[in-house]
């Protein structure tokens, strides 16, 4: 592991070279001690969280340990083939950056960091600075657990850094992956990138409305919102607009109680920057319950708007705050094509007892995830990939998929020279042979 930010360092291209990282006794001592690192500091992690985001996000933890189990149990099994002597060999690419993400630092630094180092790499783990305490923990904890070549802090994404990078794994928004991606493309680096989206949210009549409300209000404003997979808008037909606000606003109450400011489970923003991005978004439409700001605190409340348009700008970048945008449309084919006339989004959500309109959405859309009657939930699932599609992101990580991702599937055959009676037909002149056309005198007398 390392923490640089300018090009890697010899030291660590060398530990690479040296083949110290590929035996699988070395790759699992690594994954075990990240696993004993967040076993005997939890509680520091933990503090750490609160202290960023003013909210204890548990499932960060559970994350990264399922996340340790899947690779640590599934991904060394004997590559054996069938087919004879034909078979991929999976092999570390070599030196991996992963740029940690902030709406969940602890999550988005060691699930990709765990599939690079199950994968036998060299890993550059550059944590995100908008989550400092985490951040911070992170460095001071990792050397003391894994083994590390270099302790360096601070990093820009600029050219020289992807010198000698193999793969790089980013999470952000869509200007930002675009800069990196030019960056990269310089050296030739692969990218992965999960960049959100608006991920739309429809909600059919025939659904239960009160559990629906539950888990888009859970799923919108954990974290304060801030989180990639949140629903960004929902769809609804005009009828059921005001039964789902209602539902929606007892469901905050029964959260986070009458005031969520004072409530210990509601987050505030992660930064000032942050906050006072998602609070102009504020100005879009009517609010029809929420709003209220703390500028001192980074506080705005969970907040459900209505009567915004398609071109307000909430409609155009992601909210990454607890706002939820509530849209109507008149029929289903109508809901579909408003989701298909804009970018693929990272997932798409659907609450509706009908499984044919569960079953068209699926069909006729086309996002990184889909899941139905809940939100997130497929997010903590480590047998399904995660990632976007298109305008949200390229490519896919999580359990064995992240294994995968870090890793160069080589093509292997291995061969005789005992079958010369058969692969001799290859060979020019190409003209009517017999079997032992071609063979030496050696070989006719094996073949016989």
């Amino acid at each position: 592991m390392d923490n640089l930010n300018s090009s890697p360092s010899p030291v660590l291209r060398d530990a690479f070279s040296s083949g110290k990282t590929k035996p699988y006794s070395f790759r699992l001592l690594q994954l075990n001690a990240i696993l004993q690192m967040l076993e005997e500091h939890e509680a520091d992690f933990i503090e750490a969280l609160n202290k960023d985001m003013f909210e204890t996000v548990l499932s960060e933890m559970i994350t990264v340990k399922n996340e340790f189990l899947i690779l640590s149990v599934c991904a060394f099994l004997p590559q054996i083939s069938l087919l004879d002597n034909c078979f991929v060999q999976k092999e570390p690419v070599g030196v991996v950056l992963i740029v940690g993400g902030w709406t969940f630092p602890i999550e988005q630094s060691l699930i990709p960091m765990i599939g690079a180092v199950a994968a036998g790499n060299c890993v550059i783990l550059k944590p995100s600075e908008n989550s400092s305490q985490a951040a911070n923990l992170l460095q001071i904890l990792l050397p003391q657990y894994m083994d590390t070549v270099s302790k360096k802090g601070g990093m820009m994404i600029k050219t020289s850094i992807f010198l000698h990078i193999c793969v790089s794994w980013f999470p952000g928004d869509r200007t930002i992956g675009k800069q990196v991606l030019q960056v990269a493309a310089k050296k030739l680096t692969p990218v992965s990138l999960v960049l959100g989206g608006k991920n739309p949210c429809y909600v059919d009549k025939l659904c239960d409305l009160r559990v629906a409300a539950r888990r888009i209000a859970w799923a919108r404003f954990i974290n304060a919102g801030q989180n990639t997979l949140a629903p960004e808008y929902v769809l609804c037909h005009p009828d059921l607009k005001e039964r789902l606000i209602h539902e929606l606003r007892n469901c905050v109450r029964e959260f986070y109680g009458h005031n969520p400011r004072e409530s210990p489970d509601y987050g505030r923003m992660a930064c000032t920057e942050q906050y006072q991005r998602v609070k102009d978004l504020l100005s879009t439409g009517q609010v029809a319950f929420g709003g209220e700001t703390d500028d001192g605190d980074l506080y705005i409340a969970p907040t459900v708007l209505t009567d915004v348009q398609e071109p307000d700008a909430i409609m155009e970048h992601e909210i990454l705050g607890p706002i939820l945008p509530i849209l109507t449309t008149q029929t289903l084919d109508e809901a579909i094509d408003f989701i298909n006339k804009r970018d693929r989004p990272m997932t798409i959500y659907v609450y509706s007892g009908n499984q044919e309109v569960i079953s068209q959405i699926m069909h006729r859309t086309s996002s990184g995830s889909f899941c139905s009657n809940d939100s997130m939930i497929q997010n903590l699932n480590t047998s399904l990939p995660c990632g976007g599609i298109g305008n949200s992101g390229i490519g896919i990580y999580r359990g064995k998929y992240s294994f995968n991702t870090f890793s160069h599937r080589r093509a292997c055959v291995l061969r005789t020279t005992t079958a010369e009676c058969v692969t001799h037909l290859r060979y020019p002149p190409y003209t009517e042979k017999t079997p032992e056309h071609g063979l030496s005198n050696d070989a006719k007398h094996d073949h016989v």
